[in-house]
């Protein structure tokens, strides 16, 4: 029977982050000759980032298979519906139901300190009011969000965070591409962020094959890149 090409994966950052979190699984990546692609997030809206992030998938030729962060796991659950997306990988990720919200999912369990420590700031937005955004506040940033990364890492990762729009916690997704598409999910024990609790509750509910990591911190990608690029070798493998 002959094998379907090599899926390209196309990995989603989540917010307080940016591409380059994923550097250290594209290198693991790129030395098994696996395509890959890191476009850079919008964080503006879950509709408007999820139709980029579509866009870039459609417009690759062959299959895809998305890789989604954090809030980049509600971005691949609505985008995975493009016609050549054939697999899901989340990591630390929201795993969204179709018409569900991200406080509606986080509000199923405890919250994480994520929400206590967030700074506030504002955005202009043509033709209408300024739109507020968010951070992590540097002082809280190494605990929450990379507790298992070098401390030198971690204070450039703090200055170079990316403000996520404080209004993608509202909207509900459109889709859910987890109930026609295979998924994987690997579960960050640690996980300060968001409550591994609500990893788990949404990996399960949408039958992933998961991997849980004890003592991984929300930068899992970053601190052990070799364990994440290894599910996703495993999805990768399983939609060849």
């Amino acid at each position: 029977m002959a094998t379907q090409p090599t899926p390209t994966v196309v990995l989603v950052h989540g917010a307080f982050a940016d591409a380059a979190s994923w550097t250290g699984v594209i290198t693991e990546l790129q030395n098994h000759d696996v395509p890959v692609v890191a476009p850079s997030n919008p964080l503006r809206g879950l509709a408007s980032d999820a139709a980029y992030i579509a866009s870039v998938a459609a417009q690759i030729d062959g299959p895809v298979v998305l890789v989604g962060h954090s809030y980049g796991g509600a971005l691949i659950t609505v985008a995975g519906t493009a016609h050549n997306v054939v697999g899901l990988v989340y990591v630390a990720a929201y795993v969204l139901e179709e018409g569900e919200s991200l406080g509606e999912l986080q509000g199923r369990f405890p919250l994480s300190p994520l929400v206590s420590n967030l700074k506030e700031a504002t955005y202009p937005v043509e033709g209408a009011a300024p739109a507020t955004e968010v951070t992590i506040t540097p002082r809280a940033f190494p605990d929450i969000f990379a507790a298992d990364v070098p401390a030198a890492v971690t204070k450039v990762l703090a200055v170079t965070q990316r403000p996520l729009a404080a209004a993608v916690f509202e909207e509900r997704a459109s889709a859910a591409a987890w109930k026609t598409k295979p998924s994987w999910a690997l579960i960050a024990g640690a996980d300060q962020a968001i409550n591994p609790d609500v990893e788990r509750f949404g990996a399960e509910r949408a039958a992933a094959t998961i991997v849980e990591l004890d003592g991984a911190s929300h930068a899992v990608a970053v601190s052990r890149p070799k364990d994440v690029a290894a599910l996703i070798l495993t999805a990768v493998h399983a939609t060849s």
